[in-house]
């Protein structure tokens, strides 16, 4: 099968780091063009990850006048879904970064645009593709745990927070490291639970730290005026079940409890977590155990088993569901529960109570 035609819309970080480099691994897709408001940006990407003859713009609705297989949304927040919508209607398959969409309502437009094209519309949630949560998701559709009833979605950093771009931003963003870092925790509980119908969510979001001048950031220190986001946000969620998520995030946290994205898991046969490596752990024959699988896979000189990256299998994934040949892993239906709850999360912190839906 010839290779896929795939256009770039946002050449930043996440295109040139995270995006481009898989693609090219796979040897599924040539990327043939390349768009970014700051045109520059465009052309760099363009000639380290493009043809010969591929093409860059400035508008991303030139870019869509192309005959491509997919495209890529790696703008900030605010204009996936414009963009996504756009791509969809113009019958391209459509890859967008995470999360979803900057809220519910514009989220719930993106699928409806990729079912009433019948296009295949995924999210970026790399995350679902490590080697730990690959088996622990096995586990758990296996029925190893039982009946999932609480979880915890964790993504605390202590001082890590983005000093570039628009992560500061919350007209474009929507929020902070809830809506950036967040968003996988909370669709890694979500699926391993295989639960997307919230009940009820009860959020707080805390601006206590930005103000500081001197934070020790992993990044650089901040500027306390363009720091217009929370630096954490905490949320309960009860679904309709009656299981409930405990979602725990932050850039900024004077805490030591730090690790991104995690979850902990409790079922009625056993449980899991992710917070010193993948632990299972259960009752068998009358006795407590716990189970750590060996993701090395050594035994072999030089050799040391599949170091296949997220990204990479990422790729693969969208690619060959695009190609005819895989299903997609990252659903649209269950993107949106994500950014569902995220809003509400955000919805409560600013009315001071719980968000029923």
């Amino acid at each position: 099968m010839a290779k896929l035609k795939v256009g770039i819309i946002g050449c930043g970080g996440i295109a040139t780091q995270k995006h481009l480099p898989s693609m090219q691994q796979t040897e599924l897709a040539d990327a043939v063009a390349f768009c970014d408001i700051v045109l520059e940006k465009a052309e760099s990407a363009a000639k380290t990850f493009g043809e010969p003859n591929s093409k860059v713009f400035k508008d991303y609705r030139d870019l869509l006048k192309l005959d491509l297989d997919a495209v890529y949304v790696c703008t900030p927040n605010r204009s996936h879904s414009e963009i996504a919508v756009a791509a969809l209607e113009s019958k391209k398959h459509v890859m967008c970064e995470k999360p979803m969409a900057i809220n519910y309502a514009e989220a719930l437009k993106m699928a409806e645009a990729a079912k009433r094209n019948g296009k295949l519309l995924t999210i970026g949630y790399q995350n679902r593709y490590r080697s730990d949560t690959q088996f622990l998701k096995k586990e758990c559709a296996a029925g190893v745990l039982g009946e999932i009833y609480y979880a915890k979605a964790r993504s605390i950093r202590r001082r890590a927070v983005p000093t570039w771009g628009v992560f500061l931003n919350e007209y474009e963003q929507g929020g902070g490291p809830l809506i950036d870092v967040g968003t996988h925790s909370l669709d890694l509980a979500l699926w391993m639970m295989d639960n997307y119908t919230p009940k009820s969510v009860t959020g707080v979001a805390f601006h206590k730290l930005n103000d500081q001048t001197e934070p020790a950031n992993a990044w650089g220190a901040w500027d306390p005026k363009q720091f217009t986001v929370e630096d954490s946000a905490f949320g309960f969620i009860i679904m309709e079940n009656g299981a409930a998520i405990q979602l725990e995030t932050s850039w900024a946290l004077n805490s030591l409890e730090i690790g991104e994205p995690l979850t902990l898991l409790c079922g009625t046969k056993g449980g899991a977590d992710m917070f010193d490596g993948l632990r299972i752990n259960g009752v068998k024959h009358d006795r407590q155990y716990e189970f750590r699988p060996d993701f090395g896979a050594k035994g072999v000189d030089f050799y040391d088993g599949d170091t296949a990256s997220p990204q990479f299998r990422e790729q693969l994934a969208f690619l060959g569901a695009v190609r005819g040949e895989n299903e997609l892993v990252v659903l649209p239906e269950q993107a949106m529960a994500v950014t569902r709850i995220l809003d509400a999360v955000y919805e409560s912190a600013r009315i001071g109570k719980q968000v029923v839906f």
